[in-house]
């Protein structure tokens, strides 16, 4: 490496959550795991979930918790409030959603 010069850094993988930190109920077999619901913003009727796996507009999730059971389109997806087409891995993003869900909701993509 020549001096002075900068070496860049590539992100680091974002760490998978284990199987044993979804319960049995929010268990969806067949479907991708794509994370846990980080907050509900009632408001704007969105949920926040740092994704596992990519995710477009236009897939099907299912959200699924103690009390929770909902199954939609992904209408409209939000990085940092911008509107976009698709995400990738580790990066936190906006759903909207038809229901109310809640914080530690499992989220899945069918």
């Amino acid at each position: 490496m020549k001096k002075g010069s900068k070496r860049r850094r590539t992100p680091a993988a974002p760490a998978k959550t284990p199987v044993s930190a979804i319960t049995p109920e929010q268990q969806i077999v067949g479907g991708t795991f794509l994370g846990k619901v980080l907050d509900y913003l009632p408001r704007v009727r969105a949920m926040t979930v740092l994704i596992e796996a990519p995710l477009s507009v236009g897939d099907s999730v299912w959200i699924k918790g103690h009390t929770t059971d909902l199954k939609q389109r992904v209408e409209r997806l939000e990085i940092e409030r911008e509107s976009v087409a698709g995400a990738m891995p580790g990066e936190q993003v906006a759903i909207a959603v038809a229901d109310r869900v809640r914080r530690g909701d499992a989220v899945f993509k069918v």
